[in-house]
């Protein structure tokens, strides 16, 4: 199956669409995104910024790095885009509300309050907090997700693909897109939701809803798909086209604040799981029945877009297109030439589509020029020195030659390190820039990287970075997968066991030069010294804390975690070699 995610797009056309902010806040994951002409200036995620997990408030901090990125005001921004339709949202709910009634009164009450406080008032609170006065615009949800993976594709036309939890109502939607234009063939509305039955089962194995659907996806392959059939018989009824009806009986977050009722834990016979408790052998066997499931829906929509479109290209995109097992089993349906998912696919990721989706409304070109998604910021060596100096840290500056080569024989030498480079990655996932390097040589390194690093479950399994050239030579890939988009088979798992999962799959990311020189050669240094082109690449954070985003952000992580060493820039920081240490103190949220 051909794929080539990193080929040069078509030409800019002549049309001037200035300066357009895109924004997608209120729900979680908010974020802004500012284009001008086409070109992506800045994107980045308000978590990033205010360090709350999540955050779903207006992306203030977000707004002001993109305009400063710019270097321009507010007032020189010709369009602000906001990723939905916050009427037709508030509709739903009221008519979620009406269906339900008499049941589901308190949470209803609440959510009003926040809409009449708030949400209702979208149009307004951006006006006032960003002192805007120019042109303020509204896309679908759907269009949002659609426009961020289609216009940012490396091919000009094809089919699409949208699946998350709702947005004003649509669930599930499909099309076509060609020379800027989406066409919608057909979707599906709340509540019947593969996302919102994803996180249903997110919330039974005891994990937090809209963040740990990452955390079922890695515990399913240490169970067994037992509970197949009484999913597919009780809960959710599939047609061949992939649309679903959920059984709303067993569920609850259509009138409540949870997902599941009593009738759903007494189909299973247990209770939901309480957080941190013991992960037993039945909450693994349902969270590998229900990725089982997911899987099934998929495949039979993936399907169904190509038997009505027709098309050779597909896209991805919604926060379900982030569940790479799923993705690599459409990979291997080889019904599409090429595949793309922009790294952002969830929320967030709404801000890029909002201002893409009027850019191309405005005339202006598509696909954009797509670079290596490293949209945040960077930093001057200056401000990462005068950070370091704020600790008293015992520094080391180095050329980049000399900075590879040291920091290849600490990782050869089994030492763990804080990786801090350029601008940061757009997405949740590091991908190279904002990372914790490892080598993954060493079996027990997975589990010093969880619980004295990541102070994380000790299931979770971390994913490989791979010099894109010798790629073939370790894992069963046909493609370059810069994005950690898809998981493949390892081919040597003996030799790299703390990136390889239980199932012997890892979510690789792929490097070539192009996208990220400087942990290219780090990897050719590594395998020049080990033979293993492949390193452990985790994102730079702790368990309850966004990515980071400052040297300072960096530097905290460092110092309260047992990490190594630190590589700030080309600016290298060994733990052992400092005089003393401020440890810092931190309390882990439970994300």
């Amino acid at each position: 199956m051909k794929r080539d995610t990193l080929t040069t797009q078509p030409k800019m056309s002549d049309v001037k669409t200035g300066y357009i902010l895109g924004i997608s806040a209120y729900y979680h994951d908010s974020a802004a995104c500012l284009l001008y002409n086409g070109t992506i200036v800045a994107a980045i995620a308000e978590e990033r910024l205010t360090r709350i997990k999540h955050d779903e408030s207006l992306p203030i901090q977000a707004i002001e790095l993109c305009l400063n990125q710019a270097g321009i005001t507010i007032d020189e921004v010709d369009a602000v885009v906001f990723y939905e339709k916050t009427f037709i949202k508030f509709e739903r709910i009221l008519e979620t509300f009406v269906k339900a009634a008499p049941f589901g009164f308190i949470p209803f009450q609440k959510a009003l309050k926040s809409w009449l406080k708030e949400k209702l008032w979208i149009p307004s609170n951006i006006r006032k907090e960003l002192n805007y006065k120019g042109k303020l615009y509204f896309t679908d949800h759907h269009e949002s997700h659609a426009a961020s993976a289609c216009f940012t594709a490396p091919f000009t036309s094809g089919a699409y693909l949208v699946m998350d939890a709702v947005g004003e109502k649509a669930t599930t939607s499909f099309g076509i897109f060609e020379n800027g234009k989406l066409e919608v063939l057909g979707l599906q509305e709340f509540p019947n939701s593969i996302g919102m039955l994803y996180s249903a089962f997110t919330y039974y194995c005891g994990f937090k809803v809209n963040s740990g659907e990452y955390k079922l996806m890695g515990l399913a392959p240490y169970g067994e798909p037992k509970y197949v059939e009484l999913i597919e018989n009780y809960l959710v009824k599939i047609q061949d086209d992939g649309s679903i009806e959920l059984n709303m009986r067993y569920f609850h977050f259509h009138r409540g604040l949870k997902m599941i009722n009593a009738k759903f834990e007494a189909l299973f016979g247990q209770k939901a799981r309480k957080p941190e408790s013991e992960i037993t052998t039945f909450y693994k066997d349902v969270a590998a029945s229900i990725q089982k499931v997911t899987e099934h829906i998929i495949l039979k929509m993936v399907k169904h877009t190509h038997t009505v479109t027709g098309a050779k290209n597909l896209c991805l995109s919604g926060g379900v297109a982030l569940n790479c097992v799923a993705n690599q089993k459409i990979d291997e349906l080889e019904l599409f030439e090429n595949i793309w998912i922009q790294p952002a696919a969830g929320d967030a990721g709404g801000a890029l589509g909002a201002a893409l989706a009027i850019h191309a409304h405005l005339g202006g070109q598509t696909p954009i020029t797509w670079h290596p998604p490293y949209l945040g910021s960077s930093f001057r060596e200056e401000q990462i020195i005068e950070a370091t100096k704020r600790y008293d840290l015992k520094i080391i500056p180095l050329g980049q030659n000399e900075l590879v080569s040291k920091t290849a024989e600490l990782l050869a030498n089994q030492k763990s390190l804080g990786w801090f480079q350029g601008c940061d990655e757009w997405g949740p996932r590091a991908l190279g820039n904002r990372s914790i390097l490892a080598s993954p040589v060493h079996p027990e390194m997975q589990k010093r990287l969880n619980l004295q690093i990541k102070k994380r479950e000790d299931f979770r399994p971390f994913a490989p970075v791979v010099l894109e050239e010798k790629a073939k030579d370790w894992f069963e890939i046909n493609h370059p997968i810069p994005y950690m988009q898809f998981t493949v088979q390892c081919k040597q798992p003996e030799k790299i066991q703390a990136c390889v999962h239980v199932d012997g799959s890892s979510r690789v990311q792929t490097i070539n030069q192009q996208q990220n020189d400087k942990l290219h050669a780090l990897l050719q240094e590594m395998d020049r010294l080990t033979g293993v082109p492949v390193l452990i690449n985790t994102s730079f954070n702790q368990r309850g804390e966004p990515i980071v985003h400052t040297p300072e952000d960096a530097i905290r992580c460092f110092l309260s975690t047992e990490m190594d060493a630190l590589v700030l820039g080309n600016v290298l920081i060994i733990k052992s070699e400092q005089d003393q240490l401020k440890q810092l103190e931190v309390n882990y949220a439970l994300d």
